[in-house]
């Protein structure tokens, strides 16, 4: 038997990565838009964590179905961390990524190549309409590259250099990406949480 989760996002490239990575034919993905679901989703926690709850929790009892939410950012050593949770809001809202991978480029223009050091982290939550709760987290490490490069995926994906591909994550192919990124990781532990749900 299908069983339909909600995936508490709006931005169709993480639910179509979501969909490829979480290739199980007993799942139902369905995004925000399926639901009608249109209440804003306000991240206003101070922490990935917080946040991916915050998201879950409310669509999960709005919709009363088992909801799938995460929080992912940037951690960029060089800047103490930065963006870190404020990562889709880094430089302020009116920024698109263009604008916010520049600001990053910019503000570490004179950090040597071996201090660019930083990693995607994504944590993922899934919550029943009744309370349940369960999370987990992925973790993919890298550098900031010079300059932007490739053209797919999304966000900061330009400029986040892989050392053991010798591209950005923009550059991989979107079966590269599903096997290596930190969003991957993380629902791959989602996976079998849903399988036990």
């Amino acid at each position: 038997m299908t069983r339909q989760i909600v995936v508490a996002t709006r931005n169709p490239g993480k639910i179509r990565e979501i969909r490829a990575i979480l290739d199980d034919p007993n799942l139902e993905l369905l995004s925000l838009e399926d639901v009608s679901f249109s209440e804003a989703l306000e991240e206003t926690g101070h922490a990935y964590l917080e946040n991916a709850r915050i998201k879950s929790s409310r669509v999960a009892i709005a919709c009363g179905k088992i909801t799938l939410a995460d929080d992912s950012g940037l951690e960029i050593d060089a800047l103490q961390g930065r963006p870190g949770v404020q990562s889709a809001r880094f430089g302020g809202e009116n920024l698109d990524s263009t604008a916010r991978n520049a600001l990053v480029l910019e503000l570490l223009k004179s950090v040597p190549w071996e201090e660019r050091t930083a990693r995607f982290r994504c944590v993922i939550t899934i919550h029943s309409p009744e309370g349940k709760e369960y999370a987990c987290e992925g973790v993919c490490e890298g550098l900031i590259a010079q300059a932007p490069k490739g053209a797919r995926g999304f966000g900061y994906d330009p400029i986040f250099f892989l050392p053991r591909y010798g591209k950005t994550l923009a550059e991989l192919s979107p079966e590269e990406k599903n096997q290596i990124s930190h969003r991957a990781e993380a629902l791959r532990k989602a996976g079998e949480i849903l399988k036990n749900f």
